[in-house]
């Protein structure tokens, strides 16, 4: 099964991820990507340019191959705000889709506190077009303490 998780930075979706992933499942995560790509010291949400574009790289190659085995294993796919276009290919993979989203004054809060400046415009740009954008699920997720 394709799982794809979305919700705004910081809303929990990794948390999600290791309530319900086993050992033996498929996560593909741009900022675990990301971290495995850079050396030691890295902060563990890389925003710089060159990290995420070699990071993207990886993941539409891991993607590409994880879904070939949706049969046999669990793939648990974090993407915050896929597009029309991505939707509908996930739609015709028969994917489940898992917003996770605790609230937009909880998510601004965890940016706050751990995140930089930058990724509060992506806050802001999820509720506006993503989440207000129509009607989808939505998971309240209560996450780890932070």
């Amino acid at each position: 099964m394709l799982y794809v998780i979305t919700g705004p930075p910081a809303g929990g979706k990794s948390t999600w991820i290791q309530a319900h992933a086993t050992a033996r499942d498929i996560v593909i995560d741009l900022d675990r990507i990301a971290l495995a790509l850079t050396g030691p010291g890295a902060p563990q949400w890389n925003q710089e340019a060159h990290v995420q574009r070699v990071a993207q790289r990886a993941r539409f190659a891991a993607i590409d191959e994880a879904i070939k085995l949706r049969d046999d294993v669990d793939v648990y796919l974090i993407h915050t705000m896929p597009s029309p276009k991505a939707r509908a290919r996930y739609q015709r993979l028969g994917a489940r889709i898992v917003v996770v989203d605790p609230g937009e004054d909880v998510v601004r809060e965890r940016v706050r506190a751990m995140r930089s400046e930058g990724m509060d415009r992506v806050v802001t740009r999820w509720y506006r077009d993503y989440r207000r954008g129509g009607s989808r699920p939505v998971t309240p997720q209560a996450s780890r303490a932070w």
